[in-house]
């Protein structure tokens, strides 16, 4: 076969493995040698049993997607399996042992693999999803409980997840006894080998249908939006992740559903900003104030309190209130808010308040210029 795995199935090479199976399915559906009347119908059937047989196998996957389609299918003939993903068990991937299954079947067969691999209709859990979520930086310090909405794939109502419609004609496979695998026994130098490899006649299923959901086009799944409420803990941060277990993707064959990650933001404050577990905020106040000391109010997430500021502060120092910042996740106590003063300057003064400046700096041995911009002056020294 010269045609590329993901081609034959019309799949794109980030494809996931419910997208290959449902691929598979349409395209098995057109070409199975029962129902088309296609020529080449046969030949179609056999290379898009072979791609689905790679690219739903984790390991034969990505030996594929390194090596690339020709060499990937000489490295098999030289494993010796006619294409049953042999050859691969040695180094750089072109396989160790000449013959059936190489080295990896060999420890299958005698380290509790039983020759047989894993069951492809063994139940397996459904893939987590992950959406974000924005909420304020008072959510994150009191806690809240947020409903939000989440277009996820759920299991197929119609068809309950089976992918065909309750009036479908549903036959065991013939081939592989509805195993879904049909196993080969080959001579080696090592002995006889057991190898299971994925049923071609029914793709791993087990089983043959004639018709597909129409709802779910034979995926079993379907997209639609759920309603769902999460609890956000207080003392959660910015970029932090939840988990809500099984409110992800369904499960395969009775599988557990996946979870649903949600990534939190923070949106920004007006007054604080966040530094771990500490609040930091920057405090203005007047001339006066930080010359003889004051009584002043400051907000904290819990609303105003008082806090003195002592003479002769100078603009930009920084005082610490414990136990005012952001309450410790999973941890007792709280953080603490850093109040950072700033003096600030009038923009424009009355005759009294000039006055006064101007005998404030005379008595401190300054020369005074009115005209010159004293009052710019006094600006800039701060």
């Amino acid at each position: 076969m010269s045609e590329d795995f993901y081609e034959v199935l019309g799949v794109s090479k980030d494809a996931s493995e419910d997208d290959i199976k449902s691929a598979y399915r349409k395209k098995a559906a057109q070409y199975h040698p029962d129902v088309s009347d296609e020529p080449d119908a046969e030949e179609q059937f056999k290379k898009i049993q072979k791609a689905k047989e790679v690219l739903t196998d984790e390991e034969k996957r990505q030996a594929y997607d390194r090596l690339g389609h020709e060499r990937f299918e000489q490295a098999e003939k030289r494993g010796g399996t006619n294409g049953a993903g042999g050859g691969f068990g040695g180094a750089g991937g072109f396989g160790g042992a000449s013959g059936a299954g190489g080295f990896e079947d060999l420890f299958n067969q005698f380290f509790g693999g039983g020759g047989g691999g894993r069951s492809p209709n063994r139940p397996r859990q459904g893939r987590d999803l992950r959406t974000s979520m924005s909420i304020d930086l008072e959510d994150a310090y009191e806690g809240v409980t947020k409903q939000f909405s989440v277009t996820r794939p759920e299991t197929c109502p119609d068809c309950d997840g089976k992918g065909y419609p309750p009036e479908a004609t549903v036959q065991t496979c013939p081939e592989c006894n509805g195993q879904g695998q049909v196993t080969q026994v080959q001579q080696t130098p090592f002995g006889r080998v057991q190898q299971s490899t994925t049923c071609r006649r029914c793709g791993g299923d087990g089983e043959i249908v004639d018709e597909q959901c129409s709802t779910c086009s034979g995926q079993g799944q379907v997209r639609s939006e759920a309603s769902l409420s999460v609890e956000v803990p207080a003392g959660i941060r910015d970029g932090q992740t939840l988990r809500m277990e099984r409110e992800g993707a369904p499960g395969e064959n009775g599988g557990p559903n996946g979870d649903l990650l949600i990534d939190i933001e923070i949106r920004g404050h007006e007054d604080f900003e966040r530094d771990g577990d500490d609040l930091r905020y920057d405090c203005p106040i007047s001339f006066p104030q930080a010359v003889f000391g004051a009584t002043i109010e400051v907000p904290t997430m819990d609303g105003k309190v008082e806090f003195d500021v002592p003479e002769a502060t100078q603009s930009g120092e920084t005082f610490r209130l414990r136990g005012k910042g952001m309450p410790r996740l999973r941890g007792r106590g709280h953080g603490d808010l850093y109040v950072t003063v700033q003096v600030v300057t009038p923009d424009s003064l009355n005759d009294d308040q000039r006055d006064a400046l101007e005998a404030f700096a005379e008595a401190g041995g300054e020369e005074v210029d009115v005209s010159e911009g004293f009052f710019d002056k006094i600006k800039k020294s701060f």
